[in-house]
């Protein structure tokens, strides 16, 4: 019941999840979390990150500029953490299914989306996620035998979720 997506190139897993989504949403499907789009803007500094959240219109900023000579972490905990609580409240209305956008360094560390991934596979509600192949061996420790990996081609994820859903 957690399938997740490895992108092997920048916004692979990005593009597979928002693809999903789509489809989801046109076929009735009620879905909860947030999905990531990235805007691209001048080439000395990095993308702006943005979460969807799929139900509703809400945009939420997760990155924050730190200047072209940065090399820190650009998350911005606290967008990362509004995120959270309003994909955590949209459990309320039991979801047929969960994405969200990344399995990342702060939910290896216990935080963002782990708290919730955990609250919906309790409910038996599916988790879609995205993976960094930095980070698969951490996120196969905390699925355990739960994880199954699926290809970042989206017509396969919606035969994945179909059958989640239809048991």
């Amino acid at each position: 019941m957690l399938g997740y997506v490895v992108g092997l190139g920048r916004g692979d897993a990005d593009r597979c999840l928002v693809k999903v989504s789509e489809m989801l949403r046109e076929a009735g499907v009620s879905m909860a979390g947030a999905v990531q789009f990235n805007i691209e803007t001048d080439p000395a500094y990095k993308c702006q990150m943005d979460l969807h959240i799929l139900t509703g219109a809400d945009v939420v900023r997760i990155s924050q500029d730190l200047g072209t000579l940065s090399q820190g972490c650009r998350l911005d905990p606290e967008g990362l953490e509004r995120a959270v609580g309003l994909v955590a409240s949209a459990l309320e209305a039991d979801p047929q299914v969960m994405i969200l956008n990344k399995f990342g360094k702060q939910e290896l560390d216990g935080r963002g989306f782990r708290p919730v991934i955990g609250e919906a596979l309790g409910r038996g509600i599916p988790v879609l996620t995205a993976v960094a192949p930095g980070n698969v061996e951490g996120f196969r420790a905390f699925a355990d035998d739960f994880g199954q990996e699926l290809p970042a081609e989206p017509e396969t994820v919606m035969d994945w979720v179909r059958t989640q859903i239809d048991g």
